[in-house]
């Protein structure tokens, strides 16, 4: 029996067992997680499953787990058009309380910059470039154009940097889990929940906002424009009446077993000793950054009028799109959460830039 013609897919060939079998895993472990009782198990599940599986390294048909990581594109304006469907006028009036720690996160930014590259360099022994770009709390893309730009180990900068992703993934809903004995919610109780029903009118109309958003975000430079121009287009046909529905449970669902997927190949190609130093490293980085959020969130709960948890997940170092997933799953107000990760990917940039030349380059 032939063995079938790999399959160009975003422009790139994939063997086709070994990528229906990479969905598989994923969504084995999707389904595991879900059995168990993990937080977000269609996210935890296939970031596990499929990691394990790269580490492993295990061949399907000869070749390691794969699956395109581009596929996140056509994804992630979902979570973004959800967002949006949590604007409401009541909502936007509680917006100008939020900006006591929109104005704190311009001094967690520089603290857990600089503790992050103290320990990269102290004790994991990396170079002065790779250690400042690798500890940037925000901006994966852009930390690792700057990185590579100004000489660092693009090997370990990528490694790092996704690690910091995945194991914000696995610690921040399990620690909140395990703190409250079940799912948590803020206090302004931002639930995206739909008044409509999702029929082909609010379908197509969330469709189109999803399109008009990735584009306009895109052409105009919006950080994380992937989500940030759909949340903004989708939000504001909310407030204007043209729907009143958010993307089914199933769509979320979905979305989160992608992104899970798009994440745990990033450890295929990877030695041992690598991973194991980058989990150790990334670990301590995060649970610094963690506690010293932790900080924040009971200095800055009483006048912000969010919980703890909230304020918690606004400043974990994970990324936008995986934070906004573990807020709406959690109940935790989205809309607050993703606002503060698009000014914490700002604010993580400009520090990186200004201070790099000025302190680190030799």
């Amino acid at each position: 029996m032939n063995h079938p013609r790999p399959i160009h897919l975003l422009g790139k060939d994939y063997d086709p067992i070994a990528l229906i079998a990479t969905v598989f895993i994923g969504t084995g472990g999707a389904l595991l997680a879900r059995w168990i009782g993990t937080p977000l198990p269609w996210l935890f599940g296939a970031v596990v499953a499929v990691a394990l599986a790269a580490l492993a390294k295990v061949e399907i048909a000869g070749e390691p787990v794969q699956f395109p990581v581009k596929a996140r594109f056509f994804f992630v304006p979902i979570i973004g058009v959800a967002i949006g469907g949590a604007v409401t006028p009541d909502l936007i009036h509680d917006i100008p309380r939020w900006w006591p720690s929109i104005a704190a996160l311009v001094f967690f930014i520089p603290i857990a910059h600089v503790a992050g590259y103290t320990l990269f360099r102290r004790f994991g022994k990396l170079d002065a470039p790779t250690a400042w770009f690798a500890a940037m709390p925000g901006g994966l893309i852009e930390a690792i154009a700057m990185g590579e730009a100004n000489g660092a180990d693009a090997r370990m900068l990528n490694l790092l940097q996704f690690l910091r992703l995945i194991v914000c993934i696995l610690t921040v809903p399990t620690v909140f889990m395990l703190l409250e004995g079940g799912a948590v919610g803020s206090a302004s109780g931002a639930q995206i929940e739909a008044q409509g029903v999702f029929d082909l009118r609010n379908a197509f109309t969330l469709t189109v906002c999803g399109i008009i958003g990735l584009l306009a975000g895109q052409r105009i430079g919006l950080p994380a424009a992937l989500i940030t121009g759909p949340i903004l287009v989708s939000g504001a046909a909310h407030l204007a009446g043209l729907t009143d529905a958010v993307p089914p449970p199933w769509m979320i669902s979905v979305t989160q077993l992608v992104v899970g997927l798009t994440l745990g190949i990033r450890f295929a190609g990877l030695t041992r000793r690598e991973i194991r130093l980058g989990i150790l490293l990334t670990s301590l980085s995060v649970g610094m950054a963690l506690i010293l959020a932790a900080l924040f969130g009971i200095i800055l709960t009483g006048i912000v009028g969010e919980g703890v948890e909230a304020v918690v997940l606004a400043f974990a170092p994970g990324g936008v799109v995986e934070m906004s997933l573990i807020a709406i799953s959690l109940e935790i107000s989205v809309l607050y959460v993703s606002i503060h990760h698009v000014a914490r990917i700002l604010l993580a940039v400009l520090f990186a830039k200004l201070t790099y030349k000025r302190i680190i380059a030799p």
